[in-house]
């Protein structure tokens, strides 16, 4: 495998509606009984246990994509956001089906088999899309999929284990992604301050991170910032 057969990226994800009481009848009842499985303490209820709702691809939904690909020593980043999840969602499943739909290419995200991958899968079905080959793994061997994943290959087989990127960052001298927000603030970033840019700005910095953490598992040389080039969202 050559690092530039791999895509990187990270997702952003909000709450479906902007607080509890803004849910229809129906879903609000069931994030009810959801609330009661994620409950840790007596003064947990549904309404202000709603700002987890964004982690559940049940009850959450994408906001902003952000890709990199290193090309000719340079890596470039670009990122699917808007505020209507189907069309950031059609853009990014039509980037792949025209540049990373063979064999010989690679999906890295960090906790990404656990999160990112899945939450994209999910909801693109949701919004009736239909999945581009290099994430469906329907029918696929776990040694047949594209999967990459910077959280797992740090765990070197030890499942119990779970290393932040934000830690990584930090252990291999890598400047922090999370300088000016972290992923606790998006879902009021977005609800509360309507401002996507910053979600945006946040979430390439992340996926910087990632092909930074890869080049350091690789011994190789992390990129310079005169080296990375911030394309305009397709």
């Amino acid at each position: 495998m050559k690092i530039e057969q791999i895509l990187f990226l990270d997702i952003e994800t909000v709450s479906i509606m902007p607080s509890y009481f803004d849910l229809n009848e129906r879903m609000r009842k069931l994030w009810d009984k959801k609330a009661t499985t994620i409950a840790k303490k007596e003064e947990d209820t549904p309404e202000n246990l709603y700002k987890k709702a964004a982690i559940y691809a049940e009850f959450g939904k994408i906001v902003c994509i952000s890709v990199a690909y290193i090309q000719k020593g340079n890596l470039r980043v670009t990122s699917f956001a808007n505020e209507d999840e189907k069309t950031l969602l059609l853009q990014f499943a039509e980037m792949l089906n025209k540049y990373y739909n063979g064999t010989n290419h690679y999906l890295c995200a960090h906790n990404g088999k656990e999160f990112d991958f899945l939450y994209i899968c999910r909801r693109m079905l949701i919004n009736r899309i239909k999945i581009p080959n290099i994430l469906n793994v329907q029918g696929k061997k776990p040694w047949e999929t594209t999967f990459l994943d910077t959280m797992e290959l740090w765990k070197f087989g030890d499942y119990k284990h779970y290393t932040s990127l934000d830690v990584l960052a930090a252990i291999f001298n890598i400047p922090s992604p999370k300088d000016d927000i972290d992923g606790s603030q998006v879902n009021d970033v977005f609800w509360q301050e309507h401002n996507l840019k910053k979600i945006r700005t946040y979430c390439e910095k992340d996926v910087v991170t990632i092909v930074q953490i890869m080049l350091c598992y690789l011994g190789e040389n992390i990129i310079e910032d005169k080296n990375i080039i911030y394309i305009n969202a397709i």
